[in-house]
């Protein structure tokens, strides 16, 4: 299989001493693309500087720590050949380590910077619907994906009537929460549905052994699209080859700059 892990956290720490590793074990487990999340500035510098495609953005926990640089920034990463969309960007009710009209203005100014670049937005909700919804409806946003969609039907149906992409996690492997989501999973058109790790978050729970520390990388993307498959009740390969394409359409993988970044010399 060529997956594509749309969303890993590979510039975080636990990462710092064996990425080569990491990335050689994802290579052999059939990930041939991993995207690298930016949660604010500077991680979306050190994202770039990975030789991967990456995103580039504030996460809304971040979004108190914005000012008049943050937008320039961002704007100046988007030009790099590697940058495939703007964000993480969204709004989060759950934590709130920002406050709402923070969350909502850097959102906003996020949106803009992605719809005047033709830029993809990789989004973050959480307990933030349906004011996501109707940001999102407000500024016509289409090209975007709902990255670690952990939401019930009536969100989930938002943002398929909006024509937004929806990432699928290890989030599904949990019996704990997760259950609900092998039913919504069918409801996904084919077309729509995107797999990621969010590593070295969500490991998913019934992975037999689990990883030291329960540290989540992408070469655990097989065990995510092999639940998905089930719940689908469809072979992991043509799930695995659906979900490769739709990452390829949403990012344009395909074009110069991203692939070239995508080929970042692994270890043996």
């Amino acid at each position: 299989m060529r997956l594509v892990d749309i969303g890993a956290n590979l510039t975080h720490a636990s990462f710092r001493e064996d990425l080569d590793e990491v990335l050689a074990r994802a290579r052999q487990a059939g990930v041939e693309t991993v995207i690298v999340t930016g949660t604010t500035v500077e991680e979306s510098r050190q994202a770039a500087a990975l030789g991967l495609p990456f995103t580039a953005g504030v996460h809304p926990h971040h979004a108190r720590d914005c000012d008049a640089s943050t937008i320039p920034s961002l704007r100046e990463l988007a030009k790099k050949p590697g940058c495939v969309a703007i964000g993480e960007c969204g709004l989060d009710f759950n934590r709130n380590y920002s406050p709402h009209p923070d969350q909502e203005k850097w959102f906003v100014a996020q949106l803009e910077l992605g719809l005047s670049l033709n830029k993809p937005l990789f989004l973050h909700s959480r307990d933030a619907h349906p004011r996501f919804a109707e940001i999102l409806k407000s500024h016509k946003v289409t090209n975007a994906v709902a990255h670690c969609f952990t939401g019930q039907r009536e969100e989930l149906r938002a943002y398929i009537d909006l024509g937004l992409y929806i990432g699928i996690t290890g989030w599904i492997c949990d019996e704990r929460r997760g259950r609900h989501l092998l039913e919504l999973v069918r409801e996904i058109p084919s077309d729509r549905l995107l797999l990621e790790t969010d590593s070295p978050y969500l490991t998913p729970r019934d992975l037999k052994p689990q990883p030291r520390a329960r540290r989540n990388e992408p070469a655990f993307l097989p065990h995510i699209l092999k639940t998905v498959a089930r719940a689908l009740g469809r072979p992991a390969e043509e799930v695995g080859a659906q979900t490769t394409r739709n990452a390829h359409q949403l990012f344009s993988l395909h074009e110069s700059g991203a692939s070239a970044a995508s080929h970042r010399p692994l270890a043996a």
